[in-house]
């Protein structure tokens, strides 16, 4: 290969790192295995043979298109859709939390108060890390989801509480354990006053942001501690691949019905949502469940990544 062509392909692979996946020149030079300088002079010869005007809107035009069918084949009011140049979850997770932040952001900047429903999850909590310090003393945000594991452990992925530090806004906790020990006791938690005055303040809520989760062997729920394996085992053999806020989720998109399906003691969401409902997923390992979630109407919007939105058209 010529010394030009192959100082173009370097040059190209530098500016995709920098101004694309968002890698440091120092990342840049160990993932090249070239010097810092080097990888500084490759991203600046990019610049200069407009390299990276042409890559860049290329992929983003992709992905524009693919938020744009998906939006007409679910129904869905808003789509982002993140490029992804890499198979690594670290590089997917990262991406879909700086467009999940700004889409949190749009709402979140509102001057006028807001009352922001809020569930909880990975993807979620790592869009929060990327959120601005934004001053909103006004607005109200409200867990929708209970916190507490089967050991009375707090959830760390109790997203809302995140936002209300980031904003000064209120914070509004659920007040329940996510699974409760049988019906009964949910249906006390349920009751409680402090229980009813966040359920009857999310109903006002402008926006909702929610995480999905998968379910199988290994999934958060698990992992976490909420459920335990025995669960986990009787939610797949009922037929459950999705949850979100803990409830239960088909293939097809449909609630499952089960036994401890009736001891999440979250707040419903409707399927089709009253009010702006956004989720948050990517990757492989929840592909089958973010397209179960779209299959059953539960969001009217969405951030993910371009192979979940391809896998997602084709379903």
């Amino acid at each position: 290969m010529p010394k030009s062509t192959e100082k173009l392909d370097l040059a190209t692979r530098a500016a995709w790192l920098y101004y694309v996946a968002g890698n440091t020149q120092n990342e840049i030079a160990e993932k090249l295995q070239v010097s810092r300088p080097v990888a500084q002079r490759l991203v600046a010869f990019a610049v200069e043979k407009n390299l990276i005007r042409v890559r860049v809107d290329h992929q983003l035009a992709d992905c524009l298109t693919l938020a744009e069918r998906l939006s007409k084949r679910y129904g869905l009011s808003m789509c982002e859709v993140v490029p992804v140049d890499s198979d690594t979850p670290e590089e997917i997770d990262r991406k879909l939390a700086v467009a999940g932040a700004q889409v949190m952001e749009r709402y979140l900047g509102e001057e006028k108060p807001m009352v922001i429903a809020v569930g909880s999850g990975r993807t979620l909590k790592a869009a929060v890390d990327q959120i601005a310090q934004i001053e909103r003393p006004h607005h109200r945000l409200v867990s929708i989801v209970g916190a507490i594991a089967q050991d009375g452990s707090s959830n760390r992925y109790d997203v809302a509480l995140h936002i209300s530090e980031k904003t000064g806004g209120k914070h509004f906790l659920l007040p329940a354990p996510l699974i409760a020990d049988n019906e009964a006791e949910r249906a006390q938690w349920c009751n409680h006053r402090l229980y009813r005055i966040v359920e009857s303040l999310s109903a006002e809520a402008d926006v909702a942001f929610v995480g999905i989760g998968n379910l199988g062997p290994h999934c958060p729920l698990h992992e976490d501690g909420f459920i335990t394996s025995d669960e986990v085992d009787e939610l797949t053999q009922l037929g459950a691949i999705a949850e979100m806020l803990g409830l239960p989720i088909d293939a097809a998109g449909e609630r499952v019905e089960s036994p401890t399906g009736r001891r999440v003691t979250s707040i419903h969401l409707m399927s089709p949502p009253k009010r702006p409902t956004i989720g948050f997923a990517g990757g492989e390992r929840k592909r089958d469940a973010l397209i179960a979630v779209l299959k059953g109407g539960w969001l009217s919007g969405l951030v993910t990544d371009e192979r979940s939105a391809r896998a997602a058209l084709d379903a």
